[in-house]
């Protein structure tokens, strides 16, 4: 089942918070890199964990990792580790804390490098899903198949986030380049 009709049978106390996401962020393109690191964020630390608990969490990720900003968390200290590890509004793994703020770091040099983290996905765009495993692998921490396959749908690059059936798939199409949308769209999924 898919998740645009996985949320219709949800009790409506689950429903609305997979509702909000998948209606205003799943597949839709993000163009600020402190919002793509922040998606990659949150699909690293949903590894081995349900999304809904990784959406209940969002706000305290965000106040945790000073709102995703790049170059904030790129600076994090040993003490800004422990203090990750002790706060029970995010996922305290070492790894996932880890990959994070590692994680921050190679997105700078990309920028530095490409302009921006968007940029770089571009340039590298279209890929398969085998090659762009490889990819993050190649250059990023705590970044498996399933992570990058995520992260890649939910920002559109990969096709799969909504069905063609769903009423948000027309809406997701108006909002991605046309470039992105003749590479990536899938039989009847985008």
């Amino acid at each position: 089942m898919s998740y645009c009709r996985a949320i219709d049978s949800m009790p409506e106390e689950r429903k609305a918070l997979h509702k909000a996401y998948h209606d205003q962020l799943y597949g839709f393109p993000i163009h600020d890199d402190n919002e793509l690191f922040c998606r990659l964020v949150l699909e690293i630390n949903q590894a081995g964990l349900s999304w809904e608990t990784i959406l209940k969490k969002e706000a305290t990720f965000r106040k945790a990792y000073d709102n995703f900003d790049l170059e904030t968390v790129a600076a994090y200290t040993d003490a800004d580790r422990e203090r990750l590890m002790a706060d029970p509004g995010i996922i305290r793994n070492r790894l996932k804390i880890n990959a994070a703020i590692e994680n921050a770091k190679t997105i700078l040099r990309l920028q530095e490098e490409h302009g921006s983290f968007e940029k770089w996905l571009e340039l590298h765009h279209p890929k398969t899903k085998a090659e762009w495993v490889k990819l993050f692998k190649k250059t990023f921490r705590f970044t498996g198949g399933e992570i990058v396959n995520e992260f890649l749908m939910s920002i559109g690059y990969l096709p799969g986030a909504h069905s063609a059936d769903c009423a948000i798939y027309s809406n997701v199409l108006e909002h991605k380049p046309k470039w992105l949308n003749e590479r990536v769209t899938g039989v009847g999924q985008v």
